[in-house]
């Protein structure tokens, strides 16, 4: 839930987020990438929505990249 919520707040489509870690939009999608990602995945994901790997799992507050 954390991961799309931050995926939203930053305008970042399912197919855009799919096309940067190299799966399937059906799986960001359904939730099975994103939801509970590779561990491999977790550093990609965390730059892509511009947080650390703590604030995909709601650790700590969203950083700001801008």
């Amino acid at each position: 839930e954390k991961i799309r919520e931050l995926r939203l707040e930053r305008g970042a489509s399912i197919k855009a987020v799919a096309d940067s870690l190299g799966v399937s939009p059906q799986a960001v999608g359904s939730g099975n990438a994103v939801k509970h990602p590779q561990a491999s995945l977790l550093p990609k994901l965390a730059d892509i929505l511009g947080v650390s790997i703590d604030a995909l799992y709601g650790r700590e507050a969203a950083r700001d990249t801008t």
